[in-house]
């Protein structure tokens, strides 16, 4: 087809100039020429027209003079010039949308493109939110002042969405064992595919999601990692609901749900590469003493370095209750167990935060 406004002719014409060229009829989108270009004719042609048969090129529109029907060319076209030739975005046989890829505005538009009206699709995952705590009020609710705003379900949902699940409000559960599991029960009618729940998790006897959860049948994978925020997670599976255990601190649930939640539902959504390395080099900005026996997640600034790689320099606090350092952070600086006093200028590892 054409790829501009203007007369399909032969290039073998426009060698030798002044020439002047008959027209012989007329291309349109949607409309092709029926039939063929011979020596010294032309046919006028539009932007996404067939190429009639004997042109091999475009003289535009604006390169040329019509008069009475005979097309003056003011310059030389090379062969193939403006055209868009068969397979020239791909060819029958290629494979384009692979199983597992995630479907853009531009894909579904390849999709139709290679003519297909249906596509095979994964179900988005159902993901049951929980959160727990007697201090949880609504934001908008009159705060006691034993109590704090519920915070979490809100991050968490946003980051299952943009992991392409499909959030499951549940409420706020109290610290008592009925209460969550009413929570559960909840979470099976609403036939998640994940349940996740928000604090409770730790060891203090008000913590009472994992003895909920294991009075409820649950198979437990692991509970609590050597990380800091977001020690005390929890995963396992309740016959066909995944479970995650997530922290109550709100930095912590949100850094555990990067980590661990994100890709989890990218994996249910079937991204083939939900479990890779998210990871990348980058430059300390500031020193940092030695570290414990827990992997540091420490949320950071994040400026470009004169070297190439970014410069990551995490904030003094790091409090893993702190939503405004969370929020303001560009990137999280991985402190492996035991390393050693790191100085500003050194090599580190990031995960840049994607919202």
């Amino acid at each position: 087809m054409s790829a501009m406004d203007g007369y399909a002719v032969r290039s073998e014409d426009l060698s030798k100039l002044p020439v002047k060229l008959k027209q012989i009829g007329e291309s349109t989108a949607g409309h092709g020429f029926p039939g063929s270009i011979g020596p010294k004719e032309t046919v006028r042609i539009f932007t996404g027209a067939p190429v009639p048969v004997g042109c091999d090129t475009i003289l535009i529109q604006e390169n040329a003079r019509e008069e009475a029907g005979l097309v003056e060319p003011l310059e030389p076209v090379a062969r193939g010039r403006n055209i868009r030739a068969k397979g020239v975005d791909f060819t029958e046989g290629e494979v384009l949308l692979a199983a597992g890829t995630r479907l853009g505005p531009s894909n579904i538009g390849l999709a139709a493109a290679m003519n297909f009206a249906e596509v095979a699709v994964v179900r988005r995952p159902r993901v049951a939110i929980l959160a727990t705590g007697d201090e949880l009020v609504w934001p908008g609710e009159t705060i006691g002042a034993d109590q704090i705003v519920a915070t979490n379900s809100f991050a968490i949902a946003a980051l299952v969405e943009a992991a392409g699940g499909e959030p499951v409000d549940l409420g706020i559960a109290k610290d008592e064992l009925g209460a969550l599991e009413e929570g559960v029960i909840a979470a099976r009618a609403a036939s998640a595919d994940l349940l996740v729940t928000l604090g409770g998790a730790s060891v203090g006897d008000h913590d009472l999601v994992k003895p909920a959860l294991a009075k409820q049948g649950m198979e437990l994978y692991f509970w609590r990692i050597a990380m800091r925020p977001g020690k005390p997670v929890i995963h396992g599976r309740l016959g066909d609901m995944i479970i995650l255990g997530l922290p109550g601190n709100p930095a912590a649930a949100v850094v555990a749900g990067i980590l661990f939640l994100a890709p989890l539902v990218r994996a249910l959504s079937g991204d083939p590469d939900a479990g890779r390395d998210q990871s990348e080099g980058a430059i300390l900005g500031k020193a940092l003493r030695a570290n414990d026996s827990r992997q540091d997640y420490m949320r950071s600034d994040l400026r470009p370095g004169e070297t190439g790689l970014p410069v990551a320099t995490p904030f003094d606090m790091q409090d893993s209750s702190l939503l405004r350092v969370l929020a303001q952070a560009q990137c999280l600086v991985i402190r492996e167990p035991h390393a050693p006093a790191a100085a500003a200028g050194d090599p580190c590892r990031i995960i840049r935060l994607q919202f």
